[in-house]
């Protein structure tokens, strides 16, 4: 998902929005894509090498730390693979933040730059400040696994849920570094089909810039069975309560557009934008619910 919506929709869409002839670096730009099979292969391979990883996705310790497990080396290579995957996304992200700083066409504002245009760089911000933490995680684990470093071992002072905390602070950004890009194509959609901008376009902006802050601040809401204190889940629950705030934002302001228009669903990218805007609707209402850490 994420290099077809982050990558190919901004390789496409972002130098004809800001009006600019080619990303600032094409030859990063290549790079960048080349990476991604490798990438993929390598986490691919990981599954068949030896035995498998054998840790779930989220390669906890100490299942991914030990070399007594079935197959060290798969951990290895899933390791690589994220590794590589990460330098694709970053080199993307800072081609995209230069193209849009500097190759913006003249007097082409950031305040009146569209919607889609800030989905991609919200998502390439939370990119660059978020996979550092995850590389640093992943490379404390091969050190644990191959270099005899006790980070994450609690027989020698190490913590087990330190590496949980280093995954998941990308982990869940990971979630609205896919979906950010997705509402900028969606109201490009609604903004297209019914020939106007969008209701409260600002206010749409502004937003997702909410989102992008607080989704970096409640990835702990994944952890709350790992033995949190009772004031770190008040405020991991609040926060993450709190997304529905920018989130419905959102909502309300596509369903206006919808409503103050004098055509009806006419094309079938509207009915399947306004599907979007229901699926999503229901899904976020279930967060909110499952956000409370009672729950």
């Amino acid at each position: 998902i994420m290099p077809g919506l982050f990558g190919g929709f901004g390789n496409y869409f972002l130098p004809i929005l800001c009006g600019s002839s080619e990303l600032a670096y094409p030859r990063i730009n290549s790079i960048s894509l080349l990476l991604q099979p490798i990438a993929f292969g390598l986490v691919i391979l990981s599954t068949t090498a030896e035995f498998g990883g054998g840790t779930g996705w989220t390669l906890y310790p100490p299942l991914s730390t030990s070399l007594m497990s079935l197959s060290p080396v798969a951990v290895d290579v899933i390791v690589i693979g994220l590794l590589v995957s990460g330098v694709a996304s970053i080199m993307s992200s800072l081609n995209f933040l230069t193209t849009v700083v500097h190759l913006r066409a003249k007097g082409l504002t950031l305040g009146i730059l569209s919607v889609s245009t800030w989905s991609i760089v919200l998502t390439a911000i939370m990119l660059l400040l978020t996979l550092p933490v995850l590389t640093g995680g992943v490379l404390m684990l091969l050190s644990d696994l191959h270099f005899n470093t006790l980070f994450f071992d609690p027989t020698f002072s190490g913590d087990p849920v330190l590496y949980q905390h280093l995954f998941w602070f990308f982990g869940h950004p990971e979630v609205y570094i896919l979906i950010l890009p997705a509402f900028g194509i969606i109201s490009h959609v609604i903004s297209t089909n019914y020939c106007r901008s969008l209701f409260g376009n600002q206010s749409m902006i502004l937003a997702m810039a909410c989102i992008a802050v607080l989704g970096s601040l409640v990835w702990a809401h994944h952890m709350y069975t790992t033995g949190l204190e009772v004031d770190t889940r008040a405020y991991f629950t609040s926060t993450t309560i709190l997304i529905s705030i920018p989130t419905g934002t959102k909502v309300f302001n596509w369903l206006c557009t919808y409503m103050s228009s004098n055509f009806g669903i006419t094309h079938s990218s509207s009915l399947l934008a306004l599907l979007f805007i229901c699926t999503f609707t229901f899904g976020g209402t279930t967060g909110v619910i499952l956000g409370n850490a009672a729950m």
